[in-house]
């Protein structure tokens, strides 16, 4: 993959209206969404990108939804609309879509509000490839093993830093809005527990500390499957706990997500200190704690893409899925 696949971008110009919402942008991509811009970004620096499409292997579809939901001309309100006349219009001016109906085309999104984005826009759901942070199974608009799940990470500066497990004292860490069922029932159940820290907001004192004083570090559903949380412990090299049912975890084709964190059913809250507990006090919890120090450079994106960041894994993600899209089309 690495010698051989190469990936065409619809082009656009720099005096374009909607410049902002196709091409990469150029102060550094930052906050909750970042992965999205980041992707773009990389791409026009990496050798996978190509300018002549006889050689693509992929076609990207490069709309911002999170620029098309802060553009005043378009909003949420009007994506849906956007997305289907912008394929439309790519239907019509170039041959590459009609010849596999989409297939070997992506997108590349974070937001939210992307699930919904292909709703006037059907065979951009069913056909092309949807690099999505919220890859969920249960919520219409994602369809496992055609589309790609990708990590949301809050860029940070600097390498992660450093704690051993001894110095870790607090078994698990939450802190977030209680906008859902599973998060209500974490705070509502460890509230008052001595071992296991819960929060019903942002913390006021600084959340780098909270996460590198603890083992554990819970990931638990909100609106949607995803948040920043999971790459935000793996930073801190805090072993993430998932609680997030229906979530297909980022690059979970690539990477065994068991032997860095711990899954735990949302029915399973109660039991959670027992099951975090017993890992804490055997080698499991070290060896994981490893692993999560191990995979950190996969939960990382660079203004220039390196080998094995983030970058480059969901590059991975596409040519798997790019193998599908030659047998049924070739």
């Amino acid at each position: 993959m690495n010698r051989s696949l190469k990936i065409y971008v619809y082009p656009h110009k720099k005096n374009d209206p909607f410049a902002a919402v196709f091409l990469p942008v150029t102060p550094e991509p930052t906050g909750n969404y970042a992965s999205e811009s980041f992707f773009k970004r990389s791409l026009f620096r990496s050798h996978f990108f190509t300018e002549d499409p006889s050689e693509a292997d992929l076609f990207y579809l490069p709309f911002s939804i999170t620029a098309l939901r802060n553009d005043r001309r378009v909003g949420v309100g009007g994506i849906k609309k956007f997305v289907r006349d912008y394929v439309a219009d790519i239907r019509h001016r170039y041959p590459y879509w009609n010849r596999t109906a989409g297939a070997d085309h992506f997108y590349v999104v974070c937001h939210s509000v992307g699930r919904t984005a292909m709703e006037k826009a059907i065979d951009v759901k069913l056909n092309a490839i949807q690099a999505v942070c919220s890859s969920s199974y249960f919520v219409p608009g994602y369809i496992p093993h055609k589309d790609a799940p990708i990590p949301q990470i809050w860029p940070r500066k600097g390498r992660p830093p450093i704690r051993s497990p001894s110095k870790r004292k607090t078994l698990a860490f939450y802190a977030g809005a209680m906008n859902s069922p599973v998060r209500k029932s974490l705070v509502e159940t460890w509230e008052h527990d001595g071992e296991i820290s819960v929060h019903r907001s942002r913390l006021k004192t600084p959340y780098s500390e909270a996460l590198m004083s603890s083992k554990f570090c819970v990931h638990a559903k909100g609106f949607e499957v995803n948040t920043a949380r999971a790459a935000d412990a793996i930073y801190y090299g805090c072993v993430p706990v998932i609680v997030a049912d229906y979530y297909e975890l980022p690059f979970s084709d690539i990477l065994n997500w068991s032997s860095f964190s711990a899954v735990l059913p949302a029915a399973d809250i109660p039991k959670m200190k027992k099951v975090l507990g017993e890992m804490a006090a055997t080698n499991e919890y070290l060896e994981m704690h490893r692993n999560v120090i191990k995979v950190q450079r996969h939960f990382t994106w660079h203004n220039s893409p390196l080998d094995y960041d983030a970058f480059h894994l969901v590059v991975y993600q596409l040519w798997l899925r790019r193998s599908a899209v030659k047998v049924l089309f070739e």
